[in-house]
């Protein structure tokens, strides 16, 4: 198996390094505008079966070329690239997986769904944790029940020693963070599809010590098409982002106040947007270094075998100090990881452009995020 990675940021390394583990895999580029990013890369994951490039997502042609020497792409770059990137894999007849996050980009990559089918590949947007990992939980525990009343996904990235005032530091990128909390929130409503707005219907939340009460609000993208797939068949479904408590409101208040809007401001000679301006301060102030950890748990109620019961799977995963891996790294970029390896090696035989929930099955997945410490449990009651 021989892969591309698109992106050597904090999600395209975590992806060679676990690619550069796996076994059955023969070779993996890791490729990057920035040539030196990607080099630095390889020389600290040190692997025979891995090299640096330099490419352009802008040159199609040389796009093109470099994606057919290859059998699957992984796109680790902004969400922005992902239609041309999709366009690019099926034109190379290979398969793609990416980190998704955007409804609207995902809904212009599933128009390509017929072509993708011509050409016999898979794409698979969303790929990560949440949308990837949390929703195929949530599609595969659904199947389990005769009836469901309700699914809840609550994912979040936190640091460990938290600092005020927002009590939160940057795990991916801010352009992804203010897109999960811009825009609106697909969920089901009494089994019709509904959208709320980002940021509103905070709810308390209670994980083991040392977390206690933390908060959950509504994001954009995390349930991906799993309203679309349960839509008449699943009572009420949302997805929340965890947070400590209090975040919520005050990122709000800036939201609301207009600080990522695209109003122009002079700066002496320069003009800026608002977003830009933003994006800047927050990259400064809220970057961090602290350890972090991911939460996440999905549950699942409803009749199974002709009880009320209620299915949870729950994860909570820690910065790795020897591998010096984020616990964001490990549970977004494992998973896309595993299911591109799945693609490939044929235990995934769907062709088109499909989302990980409408076509990962959960024993290998779990079963292989196991062998990387990240553990997933679940729990029937």
């Amino acid at each position: 198996m021989k892969f591309l990675i698109i992106g050597a940021g904090q999600m395209g390394s975590a992806v060679a390094y676990d690619l550069a583990r796996s076994e059955g895999v023969q070779a993996v580029t890791l490729a990057d505008a920035n040539l030196r990013r990607a080099e630095e890369t390889v020389a600290r994951i040190a692997s025979p079966k891995l090299r640096a490039a330099r490419l352009d997502v802008e040159a199609s042609n040389d796009l093109v070329d470099a994606m057919r020497r290859h059998d699957c792409v992984i796109a680790a770059t902004t969400f922005r690239h992902n239609v041309a990137l999709t366009k690019a894999a099926i034109e190379a007849g290979v398969h793609l997986c990416d980190l998704g996050g955007n409804d609207d980009v995902v809904y212009q990559q599933l128009a390509l769904d017929k072509e993708a089918r011509q050409r016999n590949v898979l794409i698979v947007p969303n790929c990560g944790l949440a949308p990837g990992l949390a929703n195929v939980l949530a599609a595969r525990g659904v199947e389990q029940f005769e009836k469901v009343d309700s699914v809840q996904l609550r994912v979040g990235g936190l640091p460990q020693h938290p600092k005020p005032p927002f009590n939160y530091q940057l795990v991916f990128s801010v352009e992804g963070l203010i897109n999960e909390y811009s825009g609106k929130s697909r969920v089901l409503r009494n089994y019709a599809i509904a959208e709320v707005d980002a940021m509103t219907e905070v709810e308390r939340i209670e994980f083991p010590p040392p977390f206690g009460a933390l908060e959950a609000f509504t994001t954009s993208g995390g349930t991906s098409l799993l309203p679309q797939m349960f839509a008449g068949k699943v009572r009420e479904l949302d997805y929340k982002t965890i947070r400590y408590p209090g975040h919520c409101k005050l990122f709000k208040t800036l939201l609301d106040l207009g600080f990522a809007s695209n109003e122009p401001i002079t700066v002496g000679a320069n003009v800026l947007t608002a977003k830009e301006m933003f994006f800047e301060l927050l990259q400064r102030k809220l970057a961090g270094s602290d350890h972090d950890v991911v939460l996440l748990r999905v549950s699942i109620q409803g009749e199974r075998g002709g009880k009320r019961q209620t299915l949870s799977f729950n994860l909570i995963d820690f910065y790795q100090e020897n591998d010096n891996i984020t616990a964001m790294m490990r549970t977004t970029a494992f998973p896309t990881s595993i299911i591109a390896q799945l693609v490939v090696g044929g235990t995934v035989q769907q062709r088109g452009v499909m989302t990980p929930e409408q076509c990962i099955p959960l024993d290998p997945l779990v079963s292989e995020l196991h062998t990387r410490g990240v553990n997933v449990t679940q729990e029937w009651s």
